[in-house]
């Protein structure tokens, strides 16, 4: 059973273009059609990406068809932002050694309160060994 506090993010728009947002635990009939919409979101974008390596791995393409495949791929790329946007919102705060939640002052950094998400501030390296 999910948190019932923090709002799901929807894998679809109010017909006006807004974002829609669900409040429950995570089993009712909305949030399992929400799942299956993800799942097949998630398996067009999979699919779409191989189509588009061949696509342009044959190098035989009309102005017209890469104007398509760069609408197609823009229209799977912001699906697939939404889902993870909806996921990562859902995921748990960790809790730091002291018990206390890492989403707090000095914590809050992009990805600092998720799960296997390091925040680099300065440049990257490999480190000594």
């Amino acid at each position: 059973m999910r948190s019932t506090d923090t709002p799901r993010l929807l894998p679809w728009s109010s017909p006006d273009g807004k974002p829609c947002f669900l409040v429950g635990d995570g089993t009712g009939y909305v949030s399992r059609l929400a799942d299956e919409m993800e799942e097949a979101q998630l398996d067009a974008a999979a699919e779409l990406g191989e189509e588009a390596h061949r696509i342009l791995a044959g190098r035989a393409w009309t102005p017209g068809e890469i104007h398509l495949l760069a609408l197609e791929l823009a229209t799977s790329l912001a699906d697939v932002r939404r889902i993870a946007e909806s996921r990562g919102a859902r995921l748990p705060v960790p809790q730091g050694d002291d018990g206390l939640s890492l989403n707090r002052p000095g914590a809050n950094r992009p990805g600092a309160n998720r799960p296997g998400v390091s925040l680099v501030t300065g440049p990257c390296h490999e480190p000594d060994r």
